[in-house]
């Protein structure tokens, strides 16, 4: 498995501002989320500090509500579709930090990637992103990020890693470092080994050197036989191509594709013997003069979801499609 390139975050040696901020803003109702998110949103847009919100649609409209006219000074996204695959999500504080770095006030920004209802691969996924934002957003000066979690809605197991990944916890409008959050090594190792459900039922098909148009076509008939949507089998064809053509460059010329599905998704799995040491891979797109490092990026554009795993038996990438459009 090739190393896609890591994020380049932005760098300032020269820039005064102060570091990232990564908080997690935790709150037993959502009123009171939606409440303290508006008042942090007021006092950057008071202050002429560049705000982005990424949240779900609702929250959207009721925090637009309660800011009035000041909200057509605020960017906003729904993040239920931004963050629907959460390899999206630190393209788009990257890009966000780029827009503003040539000025030399602070800039902020709330982010929900996590809310009730999220599937659970999607789940796992959004809580690996956000031990990843403070690898990939370090060097970012000026961001303070502000991640909504509403207590009343997730789980207690849900708010305990969110007290890992984020180094500060708001909590009744009062800020403490969090006494468990990861150190950075731990956070670049947390998204890597979290465990995968193991499926009841698969089709697989072992592949080498020489047999990547099999690959296609049994990803075709599968796909077909399974429901998805025709206008996108071609896509999942080429994420899955990408990915295997990895296996057989990088990790031996040999690997395993196992294929199911799952609710309402179709799932296609490669394993193969190589590791990956890059725990942003395919989340930022690669330098125009990088030769290497562009397959996870795309693929992450192409599936509604990538899990990537790299153990010691490994490299594990499952791609998810959703069947319908």
């Amino acid at each position: 498995m090739s190393h896609d390139g890591g994020i380049r975050a932005l760098r300032r040696d020269h820039d005064q501002r102060p570091r990232f901020r990564h908080e997690a803003l935790c709150s037993s109702r959502q009123t009171g989320v939606v409440d303290q998110a508006a008042s942090f949103v007021r006092e950057g847009v008071t202050a002429d500090e560049p705000v982005l919100v990424a949240v779900p649609g609702p929250k959207v409209d009721m925090i637009r509500t309660l800011l009035g006219t000041l909200a057509d000074r605020v960017q906003f996204a729904d993040m239920t579709e931004l963050g629907h695959n959460p390899a999206h999500i630190i393209p788009a504080w990257l890009q966000f930090a780029t827009e503003h770095s040539g000025h030399s006030r602070p800039i902020r920004g709330i982010g929900e990637p996590i809310w009730a209802g999220r599937s659970h691969a999607g789940l796992v996924e959004a809580q690996g992103h956000e031990s990843l934002l403070n690898l990939a957003l370090a060097d970012v000066s000026g961001l303070w990020l502000l991640c909504p979690y509403d207590v009343g809605a997730l789980g207690p197991s849900v708010i305990e890693e969110a007290h890992r990944s984020h180094p500060i916890i708001v909590r009744d409008g009062i800020r403490q470092e969090s006494s468990t959050c990861r150190d950075s090594t731990a956070m670049a190792a947390a998204p890597f080994s979290a465990p995968l459900a193991e499926p009841d039922r698969y089709r697989e098909l072992v592949f080498e050197v020489g047999s990547l148009a099999s690959v296609r076509r049994f990803v075709s008939s599968e796909a077909h036989k399974a429901g998805c949507d025709p206008s996108r089998i071609s896509q999942l064809v080429v994420a899955v191509n990408e990915v295997t053509t990895n296996t057989l460059r990088h990790a031996g010329g040999i690997g395993l594709l196992r294929l199911w599905r799952d609710a309402d998704s179709l799932v296609c799995e490669v394993r193969d013997r190589g590791r990956l040491g890059e725990p942003l891979v395919g989340r930022a797109f690669p330098a125009l003069n990088q030769e290497d490092g562009r397959g996870l990026w795309m693929v992450n554009r192409l599936c509604d979801l990538v899990q990537v795993r790299s153990l010691s038996s490994g490299t594990i990438v499952r791609l998810h499609f959703r069947l319908a459009s």
